[in-house]
């Protein structure tokens, strides 16, 4: 794939034209009250000791939006951690297996994996359902998109906020907490970590996902992208209702928020996640802040790049 969008030159100054909702953080802080007031107590019950120790791995429920229950793994070092970092799935995935994620344990942190509502039915399971009876091979980016209070991504930033919740109380209110993950994933880090403020110390985000979102859906060629004017090329008369739903979890907005050190990363290749989308939320962030730019790399990061992560990590992070 060619380079497609702007020079680098430019994308490092690019901002997003899109504008804010009025009284945007007003509205989240009562999606996040009404969450914390229908949750339940979230449950921690110990899942295959034999095979993971010396380790210990969790199979969690809380609850997200809605008061819906969202499950996750907490996966830990034998010794309690004094960092826990908040792991989000990319499109289509689930929290899988404990042993998908057992790099973080090792190297000493603990590692809360976020289940993704409604999907895990692509390329790693999930076990959390939306609105159904289980996961799903779901397209979701249109799910509810008439309104912002019922559009798919709210429940999913929600769950995302409480997740963050949920790592305090495993790790304690002295716990130092991150937040990180790729495409999708990362667009959650940068929702939970925007959401949270102070709260969460480090944000990874890796080629994310759900930035400046009007942009992308008119340049990217690739889905999930592709789900939305697909959608809107028939129903036309919902294009401005569903434009304007899609501003209240724009995460090129929602960066604004962003207190974490955080490490981005760009793929100026990407057909998923087009490059100006990413850097439209990164100039927002206004922390302490470096990217990540890969210039012959798709929607991926080479995997050297997870060396640059764990050393950021570690100087951000006790271990």
């Amino acid at each position: 794939m060619p380079w497609y969008d702007m020079p680098l030159e430019r994308l490092r100054e690019y901002r997003t034209e899109t504008s804010e909702p009025a009284g945007l953080d007003a509205w989240w802080a009562g999606r996040l009250e009404l969450a914390r007031a229908q949750a339940q107590p979230a449950t921690f019950t110990p899942y295959e000791p034999d095979v993971y120790q010396p380790f210990r791995v969790l199979d969690v429920e809380f609850s997200g939006a809605g008061g819906d229950p969202v499950r996750a793994w907490y996966i830990r070092p034998a010794a309690e951690p004094a960092s826990i970092v908040v792991k989000f799935i990319g499109y289509g995935g689930g929290r899988g297996a404990p042993a998908e994620h057992m790099l973080l344990p090792a190297l000493g942190y603990g590692v809360l994996v976020m289940d993704s509502r409604g999907q895990g039915g692509r390329w790693t399971f999930g076990a959390t359902p939306d609105q159904s009876t289980g996961p799903e091979n779901a397209q979701v980016m249109t799910r509810g998109i008439t309104t912002p209070e019922e559009y798919y991504y709210t429940r999913m930033f929600t769950d995302a906020a409480r997740a963050v919740d949920v790592a305090l109380e495993l790790a304690g209110r002295d716990a130092v907490v991150a937040v990180s993950g790729a495409s999708q994933g990362g667009g959650l880090a940068l929702a939970a970590a925007a959401l949270h403020g102070d709260t969460v110390a480090v944000c990874h985000a890796d080629v994310p996902f759900l930035c400046d979102i009007q942009r992308a859906i008119t340049l990217a060629p690739h889905a999930p992208y592709t789900e939305i004017p697909e959608f809107l090329a028939e129903n036309v008369a919902l294009i401005d209702t569903a434009l304007n739903t899609l501003r209240y979890i724009d995460c090129a907005l929602l960066a604004r928020r962003i207190t974490a050190t955080s490490l981005l990363s760009v793929g100026l290749m990407d057909i998923i996640c087009p490059p100006s989308t990413v850097f439209a939320a990164y100039n927002e962030i206004t922390a302490d802040k470096d990217i990540a730019v890969y210039p012959f790399s798709g929607h991926s990061v080479p995997h050297a790049h997870a060396e640059r992560q764990l050393r950021h990590l570690r100087a951000a992070l006790p271990g």
